[in-house]
Parts: structure tokens; sequence; C-alpha cells
């Protein structure tokens, strides 16, 4: 083979790599599946959530990074196998944000406010199932607080 062989063959292998790079890691908003879910607030009101649900590891990792907006009232419901205790930042992302983690049962188990392009791990001191983002306040301004009911549709819960 002649070395313009080679060197076609070098660049196609390269092309090739970083581009399953970059849909592994990357994703697209497309990805996300959606549906709604209702929040139980402090007044007994059911508040309607517009929710793209981040199901995969892949899309766990991704979230609302690399947007420049979230609609009102919408979010991303971030859906786990199992319980569990890890942190969320906010390094890629540009949206102020609000997290709410959720029990198995629904409760909320603690309210957060997230700044962004930080990399603030935000957890609750227990074990979560659910977590919900959505704009920053947007709990506050809807009477929402730890120990209300988030209802997630049957076919989403684990």
């Amino acid at each position: 083979m002649d070395k313009k062989v080679k060197l076609s063959v070098v660049v196609v292998a390269i092309v090739i790599v970083t581009l399953t790079f970059y849909m592994l890691y990357n994703g697209s908003e497309a990805e996300f599946e959606s549906t709604e879910i209702t929040v139980i607030n402090e007044q007994g009101e059911n508040i309607t959530i517009y929710v793209e649900l981040a199901m995969e590891h892949s899309q766990h990792r991704k979230g609302l990074s690399g947007r420049d907006s979230l609609c009102d009232p919408c979010g991303m419901l971030f859906i786990f196998d199992e319980n569990i205790s890890s942190g969320f930042w906010m390094k890629d992302t540009s949206i102020p944000l609000s997290i709410a983690f959720i029990a198995e049962d629904g409760t909320i188990l603690d309210i957060q406010d997230m700044e962004p392009y930080t990399d603030d791990e935000h957890k609750p001191e227990g074990e979560y199932r659910y977590a919900l983002e959505v704009n920053k306040a947007f709990f506050q301004d809807n009477d929402i607080h730890v120990g209300n009911m988030v209802i997630i549709p049957e076919e989403y819960r684990t």
C-alpha cells in the first residue's frame, strides 16, 4: 500500500472513532423521552411539570448540560434503578436550576439550588430514587417543599 492510501485509512479511522465517542458521550436533546408528572404542593394543589426522562447512564451524564434555557413548567426527571447516594453538579450547565431529591415512594427528601458552571456536589443526606431538576426558584414559587409528594406515572416507577 502506498503512503496516500495508508494516510487515508488512518484519517477515516480517526474520524470514525471521534464520531463514535461524540455520539456516546454527548447525545442530543432528542434522545430523551418525555411525560408529565404532578407535584402536590403545601396547599394541596396539583402542579403539573413537563419532564424529559433521564433513565440511562448516558442520559444521567448529559442531563441539561449544553442547554440555553428550560421552559416553565418544564424539567428533567432522573430515574435510577435503585436507591443511590451520588451527587449532581453543574459543570457544563448554563441554566440556574433547583433540584429535588425524591424517595422511591415519591416523597421529596431535599431541595437544593444549583448555580451554573460550578462543580459543587449537590446531594441529600440519605439515598434517593429520583431527582427532579427545574428552573431555579420553581419549587419556591409553587410552594413545593420537602415532604411534598411527586406522582410519577406507573410506567416510569422502578
